[in-house]
């Protein structure tokens, strides 16, 4: 483990987050081979900001998640899963004109899903500056986002803005995870200057490897991790895959190794169980290796089925993992 000193992180204080995003129907394929020839779906309920507010919830925190469905059966699957699991339910508007966005997902017994969008012109999509003016700050202690939002429509990008603008003016911690989707996006330009802009903004960015390369041109942790400080941000934790995650704020730096499964059954997931992870730490006080070590275990957890939100653990079952399970081998961050 490479660390010169733990990391406190400086102004979450507990309190209730704030998520916006897109809420859609996920349809899994009960079976190997292409979507158009399974002979069925399990149907579950999908998207990053949604799954990082489970993740909260289920471990005792208290997530305010903002979102738009349509007038039909799967946002009305959205509405129910989310009072299932929890979750206030009054800040999701019901659009009369628009369908509820859904995804298609394959099954495989290796390497990542082909996932299959369908979410062009949903309701989602047309969330606007509006309705994030219209959000009482009251409470708020710290804004989840996701690059997920900005691309779904010229709406969604003004909104992402005005959601970072509204945190920061309101005195709100801020943690932003590039969560690059290059299929939704105009163009790659637009991709890597807005969500650089963004991550400027934000208190916390939680990158992968993946962003690293594309948004900088690097491909170390430690690396990556100082080029999002310099970029603005305060603090940095890059997820390392299953080898675990580093963090820094320009000056300290902590690595955690990862924990170890038998095999994964599906990635779709882990990155959000990581956010919830590390987030519901630091909103309990706990120092940056903790935080990690939460994060890389919740996200380990997730690659272990095929919703995106199933292996989601309570903190029983948080640390029953943690207990059980061995950790990844030590390497050495250079």
């Amino acid at each position: 483990m490479a660390v010169s000193h733990d990391i406190s992180v400086n102004g979450v204080h507990p309190g209730k987050v704030l998520l916006v995003g897109e809420g859609m129907g996920l349809f899994a394929a009960g079976e190997e081979g292409p979507c158009s020839e399974v002979g069925s779906f399990s149907a579950s309920v999908a998207g990053a900001e949604l799954n990082v507010a489970i993740g909260l919830k289920r471990l005792g925190q208290c997530p305010v998640y903002m979102t738009r469905v349509g007038q039909d059966p799967i946002g009305d699957r959205i509405r129910y899963f989310m009072r299932q699991n929890g979750l206030d339910t009054s800040l999701v508007g019901v659009d009369t004109t628009r369908s509820t966005g859904f995804m298609m997902k394959t099954k495989v017994e290796q390497g990542d899903p082909k996932t299959y969008y369908f979410r062009k012109d949903s309701a989602a999509s047309a969330i606007g500056p509006a309705e994030i003016k219209s959000i009482d700050y009251t409470g708020i202690s710290l804004t989840h986002m996701t690059g997920i939002l900005p691309p779904l429509s010229a709406s969604t990008l003004e909104a992402s803005k005005t959601l970072m603008e509204q945190s920061r003016a309101n005195h709100v911690f801020v943690s932003f995870d590039p969560n690059e989707r290059p299929a939704l996006w105009k163009s790659d330009g637009q991709m890597k200057q807005t969500l650089l802009a963004l991550s400027s903004k934000a208190d916390l960015v939680l990158p992968g490897i993946s962003e690293g390369k594309h948004l900088f041109g690097l491909e170390k942790v430690r690396d990556i991790g100082q080029a999002f400080i310099d970029n603005g941000a305060h603090y940095a934790v890059v997820k390392d895959g299953p080898d675990g995650a580093y963090a820094t704020d320009g000056h300290e730096c902590v690595y955690v190794p990862g924990f170890k499964v038998d095999a994964v059954v599906d990635t779709v997931g882990a990155g959000d169980g990581f956010a919830a992870g590390v987030l519901s730490a630091l909103l309990e006080g706990r120092p940056m290796s903790e935080a990690l070590e939460r994060g890389c275990a919740i996200g380990a957890m997730q690659t272990q089925v095929v919703s995106d939100n199933e292996g989601l653990p309570t903190k029983a079952e948080l640390e029953d993992f943690m207990a059980s399970h061995q950790r990844a081998a030590v390497r050495q961050v250079v």
